[in-house]
């Protein structure tokens, strides 16, 4: 093996910095519940605009 420890080394880098990225949602129920409603609301929105009127297509 011509690279040693640089394997383990790297292994190691990667473990440190993937430990410190956030892994877990820490929004409670309610809150994760409020903003799923409030894209939905924007969504409806969009979908609301984008609907062409009969009378363009004429």
């Amino acid at each position: 093996m011509t690279r040693g420890n640089q394997r383990e080394r790297d292994r190691m880098k990667a473990q440190k910095a993937e430990s410190g990225k956030k892994k877990a949602n820490t929004k409670s129920g309610s809150e994760m519940l409020r903003d799923k409603d409030k894209v939905a609301q924007i969504m409806q929105e969009k979908q609301r605009k984008a609907v062409v009127s009969p009378d363009i297509l004429s």
